[in-house]
């Protein structure tokens, strides 16, 4: 009963593969978008205490860093992009490629943050040059708040670069990055108070989860004899339904869908489709040379300098 279905090739040769549907309509993404961004302003607001003038200075500032993100990946043809707001948190670009190039990542990653540090640097010049005390203070808070981002921990930008550059997704190290990460998060959320920090770990951990069940069944897939790196565009019918009889039998949610032949689209089949996307060229391209990698090290080790730059302490701020 766990014995892989034969399909003949012969037959397959007339029966398409499903379709993959157009990308989401881009008005709700952006309306999701703004959606989120509007709840991120309301409990900001109560959060400083209806101090609008910081609320609005503090979203600008995360705006400004998730359009580096965005217009970087937007440069690197990502489909379905959006940014969305987590109250008290923070943002992230959402999008889509089906090859993750680690040279492009380490450049969104860094597209970020830097902006940000630059940016808070000129403002601090600017302002010392004309004695503009609320433009020192936005200039702390675009540097301040940008480092935090670049510092070694994951999800944050800085632990997501190390983790492209110096590990892989799929080996013991980084899931050991990920897991202190993730405890190092839980200490900063207890240790601080701030328990909202914990949203981070739950996810970081649920992911983790996730993705050891993925690697799971890969392996599974693989050895029925199915190459799973390739794009979806590239999968002839017969392949596609090899490995959609595969999905079927190892994902529970798909357990009341019938195998085939016969070669039916079922109700759950955009599922099975998103599933199929997930499996199939997983592992992050490595185009990174030891020179590319040390100069990226040496970027991000340099941007912690920028406060050395600013008159204005971290204490004389808070």
């Amino acid at each position: 009963m766990d014995q892989p279905i034969p399909i003949p090739g012969e037959i397959l040769a007339e029966i398409p593969k499903p379709e993959l549907e157009e990308p989401k309509n881009k008005m709700n993404v952006w309306l999701k978008s703004l959606g989120s961004l509007a709840l991120f302003l309301v409990v900001g607001y109560f959060f400083f205490r209806h101090n609008w003038i910081w609320v609005m200075v503090l979203t600008a500032v995360v705006v400004f860093h998730e359009l580096g993100h965005f217009f970087a990946m937007k440069f690197y043809k990502y489909q379905e992009l959006g940014i969305f707001f987590i109250p008290l948190m923070g943002a992230y670009v959402s999008g889509k490629k089906q090859e993750v190039s680690q040279k492009q990542s380490a450049v969104i990653l860094l597209a970020g943050p830097l902006p940000g540090i630059i940016l808070g640097l000129l403002c601090h010049f600017i302002s010392a040059q004309m004695d503009i005390y609320f433009l020192e203070k936005v200039a702390w808070i675009l540097v301040f708040l940008n480092l935090l981002n670049l510092l070694p921990v994951y999800p944050l930008d800085g632990g997501q670069l190390l983790h492209r550059l110096l590990l892989d997704n799929y080996n013991i190290p980084g899931k050991i990055f990920v897991f202190i990460s993730a405890g190092l998060m839980i200490w900063i959320a207890i240790s601080s108070g701030f328990y909202p920090l914990l949203f981070f770990p739950f996810m970081m951990l649920t992911r983790m989860v996730g993705d050891l069940q993925h690697e799971r069944i890969e392996k599974k897939i693989e050895a029925e004899g199915i190459n799973l790196m390739r794009t979806y565009e590239e999968l002839t019918p017969e392949e596609y339904w090899k490995i959609r009889n595969a999905v079927i039998k190892y994902y529970s949610q798909f357990k009341d869908v019938n195998p085939s032949p016969p070669y039916e689209i079922s109700s759950k089949e955009d599922q099975i489709i998103t599933t199929i996307q997930g499996l199939l060229q997983r592992s992050l391209i490595q185009d990174l040379s030891l020179g590319g990698k040390l100069l990226i090290l040496v970027i991000w080790i340099a941007s912690f300098a920028a406060p050395f730059f600013l008159d204005l302490s971290i204490g004389s701020f808070f």
